[in-house]
């Protein structure tokens, strides 16, 4: 399967196999990174997930049908580095290197 770059149509050769069957979209703009999230998945789905990267804090945020609100969070970038590393570690209690 080829992951296609949806602005010019133009499909991305040899994907890694985690990229197939991923819907998102990734912006910049001038003080922020924004990637979108689609749920393509099975039933039910999830509204769209709205991340956004400035330099000192990256929110998330998510429509909730059900309040009709938006649910925000925000992280330091170290927080999500640790986030990123520990989704990938079996259950435990850690501490990653300050200098890392």
């Amino acid at each position: 399967m080829l992951l296609e770059h949806m602005p010019t149509g133009r499909p991305c050769n040899d994907p890694p196999k985690e990229y197939c069957a991923a819907m998102f979209t990734i912006e910049h703009e001038f003080d922020a990174s924004v990637i979108t999230l689609v749920d393509e998945g099975k039933s039910p789905l999830r509204e769209d997930v709205v991340v956004q990267a400035f330099a000192s804090v990256i929110t998330i945020e998510q429509w909730d049908p059900r309040t009709d609100t938006v649910s925000k969070i925000s992280l330091s970038p170290e927080q999500l580095r640790d986030l990123t590393i520990a989704l990938n570690l079996p259950e435990g209690i850690y501490r990653t290197d300050p200098e890392s």
